[in-house]
């Protein structure tokens, strides 16, 4: 079992910056990917970023390439979220997931577990 705790979520107006983090314990040992996700409401919970733990590839949505940077620190088993340049279609609670077979996916059926989400409101 692994536990996803996400901080760093918050009210913040346009163009602002947050960082999110995303703390894993329990099964840490193994490599995994790590991706953020979110969902604003009404609507699905879409892909943000990835990152692969051997070789430590990243991913972007199209809608957050060259703003947003995800990075990892293994030796805290953190995760993190830059965000920068925040727009107010950004707003949605933030979900953080891991994938044990470490492929770094968009698609969420492929990540085994998820944190409890952090909202971010962007005002405009």
């Amino acid at each position: 079992q692994v536990q996803l705790v996400e901080s760093g979520g918050g009210l913040v107006q346009a163009g602002g910056s947050l960082r999110l983090s995303c703390a894993a314990s329990g099964r840490t040992s193994s490599s995994y990917a790590m991706g953020w996700f979110r969902q604003a409401p009404g609507k699905e919970r879409e892909f943000v970023s990835a990152i692969t733990d051997r070789g430590g590839s990243t991913y972007y949505a199209e809608s957050v390439k060259a703003r947003f940077t995800i990075s990892r620190d293994n030796n805290k088993n953190t995760v993190y979220l830059q965000m920068n340049s925040l727009k107010p279609e950004d707003t949605a609670v933030y979900y953080c997931a891991a994938d044990f077979l470490d492929r770094g996916s968009s698609y969420r059926d492929m990540y085994n577990y998820w944190g409890q989400g952090t909202q971010v409101t962007v005002s405009s």
